[in-house]
């Protein structure tokens, strides 16, 4: 049974295996903050339809209450433990929507039924600033997941390259791997698509689709370093094929779904 990957822009996506259906990170905002959406559509509402949503970390455009807000009563929410205290506003919509909030530490695993099936999905470290606001108090770990259905995916969330990162992550199918950013700098915490291809090489999925690139930017700044915003896909394909040559890389357009097997 394949593995399909609808990939929204940004770190959001859904993943389909085995009759289930998760949304990682979703972001469904025209405008946040000083950041705009430069390209892709809105996703449809359909795209707020999922059995489970992964959330990575607490940073705003990862942990985005109002696009959370758009859930069907019942989603279950998968979050880095301690965000329900970090976050009081998402206690908040999980107690109005009717949210299922798991927190969840690095190495915890959590069964996920769907319409015709289960995954296990299996946090693991990130090494990235996951606070909430940048000089606010570590009260939750960044993650990243494992999702073991027909196939095993890997949904990295904001990481750089760490030492037991193959070790936790351990075998995988797929990868969905941040290439970018939303402005022309990358901070330590990130993958490059230099960085991205460098951990393509040590997890050797069969498949890997770029994420986290090439969607908002802020505003203000379209002639600065543009090619920051529109090359990180096609730089992680070019770097892929030399660092890692017999994975088969995938870049998606904004809403569009991939059948990998």
């Amino acid at each position: 049974m394949p593995v399909q990957i609808t990939w929204w822009g940004h770190a959001t996506c859904t993943v389909e295996d085995s009759g289930v259906r998760l949304l990682t990170d979703p972001l469904f905002a025209r405008r946040l903050a000083h950041l705009r959406r430069r390209r892709g559509a809105l996703p449809p509402p359909q795209a707020a339809l999922a059995d489970a949503v992964l959330v990575s970390h607490l940073h705003s455009d990862h942990l985005h209450l109002p696009s959370l807000a758009r859930l069907a009563a019942g989603t279950r929410l998968l979050v880095p433990r301690g965000a329900r205290r970090a976050v009081p506003g998402l206690a908040r919509i999980a107690d109005v929507r009717g949210l299922a909030v798991t927190e969840m530490s690095p190495g915890d695993e959590a069964a996920v039924a769907g319409s015709a099936g289960e995954v296990r999905v299996r946090a693991v470290s990130a090494s990235h600033d996951g606070r909430r606001l940048p000089f606010g108090p570590r009260l939750a770990p960044a993650l990243g997941y494992v999702v073991e259905g027909a196939a095993r995916t890997y949904f990295a969330g904001d990481t750089g390259l760490f030492d037991s990162m193959v070790q936790e992550v351990g075998p995988v199918d797929v990868a969905l791997l941040p290439v970018g950013g939303w402005g022309p700098y990358l901070g330590p915490g990130h993958l490059d698509p230099a960085g991205a291809a460098r951990a393509l090489a040590l997890l050797a999925p069969a498949a890997a689709l770029p994420v986290h690139w090439g969607t908002y930017w802020p505003i203000g700044m379209d002639a600065v370093r543009p090619h920051e915003f529109h090359s990180p896909g096609e730089e992680f394909v070019r770097h892929a094929r030399r660092e890692a040559p017999k994975v088969a890389v995938v870049v998606p357009a904004h809403g569009e779904r991939v059948l990998l097997p």
